[in-house]
């Protein structure tokens, strides 16, 4: 099937954009639609541009920005319609053949695919190559295909790529022994498999009647367990299922493997927007993709697009192994878009609905704790802890947040407690090691071990200004205070603007008699955030000086170093 004519793409992209032209113009819904991008509002650039094409119908550059914008807003069928304007015109642009043959592959056309993709450089080398040879596989020319896919794995850099979707291929017509040849790395080598990959050949394994050999698979790509899809699967292998292969069931799946797998790859490192193109493609073409849906909202999470990274993390099913994961990142989106009370609702269902679940009370936890709700928080954390089978040292860091949350409501036995246990679990972590020391030197108490506990704290991260600054505070208690302005002084070089950290080198500074630069830091500490500090306190300072202020407070005066 060839694409359609000049006049019916013209009428298709006509009806896109059928409502009447703003009364702004050409230039301001341009500008709009810049603004909006900029601002990652998708639905709203797409109609600016939409707006602004109407007024110049054969402006590429319009055209380009309302396909990434329909894209964007995951609309692939009116991208497509002015991705057909600009095929017909001649206009070369990836980001329309992305939305042109992700419909291809949607309507099953692969000999309309196979026709884009001859003519020349669409998308890329490595997804041009695999989406003609998955088209040649919905053709049914099967090994005509696997020398496609063995073209796509010639290329440096990408062999894996082509591996692993030869292998799909294999798996899709039943050829388990040739998939799991290439899985295992007995004919390609050594792949490296992903977290999908691992699935997919546990599946390929499965129907060999190799669940054994599935399960050693599993147990040596995730040693603690993996989530909880993984142990789903490793239940399954377990009892003796024979698991089906579903990780792809037409030439179309495989078209969504490739969008999905090469976003995948470029999240980490590319801007999130192009990335969302290849999210979006590949949940059009498998809308059951559920980890091209949590790649999708995590971009959306990503662009500050939170209420729409909370809706695409609500389309997982409750009876979806990802489910869990899917709830607590709502909840993390509902949280970073204000709606914080609608966050912890989230988590409290889901503590209750997964009461043996860890990861679900430390969620739980955590949320409260941002939100400065400390008992509730460390309840939640004592409901994590009660899950515990056995001790592993990554359990330090939910013995920390209950330390912290009860440290928070006066419970300084437990708090101790649980710091002394994060550190039997972890004993050299930074972050416990300075919190257990400044909460001493806050007290006044075990200040030789707060001061080894502190240094320990510095070894481990020297340019942490918070941590440094920890080191600066315990030496001016106790009494020690050149040594105290060497450490504070670099301790603002690393957080300049801190609050805290300019108060305690200002008390430093009038310490050793240097009380023109002591007020100077304690003027700097008010104007950065007078909440993170005492305000009214550095506001007495600078009326009367410390030693005044030290000596209403009942606090021995400073013998000063010099007069200077």
């Amino acid at each position: 099937m060839k694409r359609p004519s000049v006049l019916t793409a013209l009428v298709l992209a006509a009806a896109t954009l059928a409502a009447p032209l703003s009364a702004q113009g050409l230039a301001g819904s341009y500008l709009a639609g810049r603004q909006a991008i900029i601002a990652n509002d998708f639905t709203a650039s797409a109609e600016y541009f939409s707006q602004a094409l109407r007024a110049d119908p054969a402006n590429p550059a319009l055209m380009e920005n309302a396909v990434r914008s329909f894209l964007g807003a995951g609309d692939l069928g009116r991208a497509v319609e002015i991705s057909l304007r600009m095929a017909e015109m001649g206009v070369d642009s990836q980001i329309a053949w992305m939305a042109l043959l992700g419909d291809d592959f949607r309507r099953e056309d692969y000999a309309t695919a196979l026709d884009d993709l001859d003519t020349g450089d669409r998308v890329g080398p490595l997804v041009d190559g695999l989406l003609t040879a998955w088209a040649t596989v919905g053709l049914g020319e099967f090994s005509t295909a696997l020398e496609q896919f063995d073209a796509a794995a010639a290329t440096e850099g990408v062999e894996a790529f082509g591996f692993y979707h030869k292998a799909l291929a294999y798996a899709l017509v039943g050829d388990y022994e040739s998939a799991d040849a290439i899985l295992s790395g007995e004919i390609s080598g050594n792949i490296g498999l992903s977290r999908r990959g691992i699935v997919t050949h546990a599946q390929v394994l499965s129907q060999l009647e190799r669940n054994d050999d599935a399960i050693a698979m599993i147990d040596a790509a995730f040693p603690d367990g993996g989530d909880d899809q993984i142990a789903a699967l490793r239940m399954q292998l377990a009892a003796g299922e024979r698991l089906d292969f579903d990780m792809i069931e037409s030439a179309r799946d495989g078209a969504a493997e490739v969008f999905f797998m090469v976003g995948g790859a470029l999240a980490a490192d590319a801007d999130a927007n192009y990335v969302l193109m290849y999210a979006r493609i590949a949940q059009a073409l498998r809308p059951g993709h559920i980890d091209a849906l949590l790649l999708t909202a995590s971009l959306l999470d990503r662009l500050q697009l939170h209420d729409l990274a909370a809706a695409a993390y609500a389309e997982v099913p409750r009876d979806h192994p990802s489910y869990l994961d899917a709830e607590i990142g709502r909840a993390e989106a509902l949280y970073a878009s204000g709606n914080t009370d609608a966050a912890v609702e989230v988590l409290e269902q889901l503590s209750r609905d997964f009461a043996s679940s860890t990861v679900a009370h430390v969620a739980l936890g955590d949320a409260l704790r941002r939100l400065e709700r400390y008992a509730p928080a460390a309840s939640a954390y004592d409901k994590a802890i009660a899950t515990f089978d056995s001790e592993r040292p990554e359990q330090w860091l939910t013995y920390f947040a209950r330390g912290v949350s009860r440290e928070q409501t006066e419970d300084w036995p437990g708090a101790e407690s649980d710091f002394r246990k994060a550190l039997s679990l972890n004993p050299e972590q930074p972050q416990v090691l300075n919190y257990l020391g400044y909460s001493y030197v806050e007290m006044n108490e075990n200040m030789d071990e707060a001061l080894d506990l502190i240094e320990r704290a510095v070894a481990a991260q020297p340019n942490s200004g918070y941590i440094v600054d920890s080191l600066g505070w315990a030496l001016f208690k106790t009494g020690d205070y050149p040594g105290a302005v060497t450490q504070l002084e670099r301790a603002v070089e690393l957080v300049a603007v801190d609050p805290v950290i300019n108060d305690h080198l200002g008390d430093a500074y009038w310490a050793v008699g240097r009380k023109l630069e002591a007020r100077f830091q304690w003027r700097r500490a008010l104007s950065f955030d007078p909440e993170e500090t005492d305000a009214e306190r550095i506001r007495r300072k600078l009326e009367v000086g410390l030693d005044q202020v030290r000596a209403a407070e009942g606090e021995a005066p400073i013998a000063v170093a010099n007069d200077g």
